[in-house]
């Protein structure tokens, strides 16, 4: 059976990233002037020669965003669930060698959290959890869904991969949507940043959106974490990975995220630093590239710089989070994965979003809507 890492293991790294830096104005020029962009297009978008164009290409992504979502951003929160982990990795809070306090919640402290999140007005929920596959496996994401399934529109998950069928179990039984992140499409130093868990197999995660396409998922989600190894290279594989899955599973939809790494206790610098504007030619150049995608943005990202960002392509915009099982009713605590940056209410955030005369989101899908539950 085929997957992306059959075509994955059939390019080399180093070229590809040297052919983007090779790319000119000439070439940024021709890929703006274009209505469809493939993916020498989108190298030319993420290059170094496409700074200078940078106001072009935001107006392009805002027009091109209003035209297929309107003016509006959709609204989630994650649910952390389980800080345990069998997984090292040098760049986040829940690594099995770092020495915090291990909780997973109980169904108490489950609906709890639901109460909390429900009084914000949330429907759609990010459930999220360490991967441990023996204390927090699919029998718990299972009854996880259960019970929060009435209380929610949407239910996604981003927790650590999983076979085929058992992506199947919870998506009869609610599941909506699925986030894998590849983290580095550099397989050496995926290699190093994951030298103990699962999480070491770079094969089996690069195919987990495999598995989810087969499985037939409503909505995955992509993305690599930005800081590990030299963005504009990650972010191309993350743009063929995405091509990719939507000429192959054309029924699922795809969202992408572009987290930045974020510090934590003991944690590791990055080895490449994004800074904003960056970041901003980036969200430009995935819009360009795909009309249809779900541009997500996390609330790791200051205040200020969500504020200006969220109408040149984003249309899923987080509120409120806390990243510590339980840390909607005990409060932010040591627990957490990573830290967050922008610390206002969901009220907040909405107040803001209506100012730029956006309209707040909190339900676009129905789980009923779903054909397989």
């Amino acid at each position: 059976m085929t997957s992306f890492y059959d075509l994955f293991t059939q390019q080399n790294w180093d070229r590809i990233k040297e052919s983007i830096y090779d790319k000119s104005g000439n070439d940024v020029l021709t890929a703006l002037s274009k209505s469809q962009r493939d993916l020498e297009d989108f190298k030319a978008l993420v290059s170094p020669a496409a700074a200078p164009y940078l106001e072009q290409m935001a107006v392009q992504s805002q027009q091109l965003t209003q035209k297929r979502f309107g003016k509006t951003l959709q609204m989630y929160i994650p649910l952390y669930v389980s800080n345990e982990c069998q997984n090292i990795c040098t760049y986040c809070g829940f690594s099995l060698d770092n020495k915090i306090r291990r909780t997973t919640l109980t169904d108490r402290q489950l609906l709890k959290e639901v109460e909390l999140i429900k009084e914000m007005g949330f429907e759609h929920v990010l459930i999220v959890a360490g991967e441990a596959n023996k204390t927090v496996g699919v029998d718990y994401f299972k009854h996880a869904i259960e019970l929060i399934r009435p209380h929610f529109s949407q239910i996604s998950l981003e927790v650590q991969p999983l076979d085929q069928h058992e992506y199947k179990t919870l998506i009869a039984e609610g599941l909506d949507t699925v986030l894998v992140y590849q983290e580095t499409y550099h397989q050496e130093d995926y290699k190093k940043h994951h030298p103990k868990g699962k999480k070491s197999n770079f094969q089996y995660r690069i195919e987990t959106p495999d598995r989810l396409g087969r499985a037939g998922i409503r909505k995955m989600g992509l993305g690599v974490l930005i800081g590990l190894e030299d963005w504009r290279t990650d972010s191309f594989f993350t743009a063929m990975h995405l091509d990719y899955l939507e000429r192959t599973y054309w029924q699922s939809k795809y969202s992408l995220s572009f987290p930045r790494l974020r510090p934590f206790s003991g944690g590791l610098d990055p080895k490449v630093e994004m800074n904003d504007r960056e970041l901003v030619q980036l969200i430009c150049a995935y819009r360009l590239f795909n009309e249809e995608v779900e541009l997500s943005l996390s609330t790791r990202e200051q205040e200020k710089f969500r504020d200006n960002v969220i109408k040149l392509g984003i249309t899923t915009l987080s509120a409120g989070s806390k990243t510590n099982p339980g840390g909607y009713a005990a409060g932010k605590e040591s627990l957490e994965q990573f830290e967050i940056s922008d610390e206002r209410s969901p009220a907040e955030i909405t107040a803001m979003i209506r100012k730029q005369g956006y309209e707040v989101v909190w339900k676009d899908w129905e789980i009923g809507f779903t054909t397989s539950y």
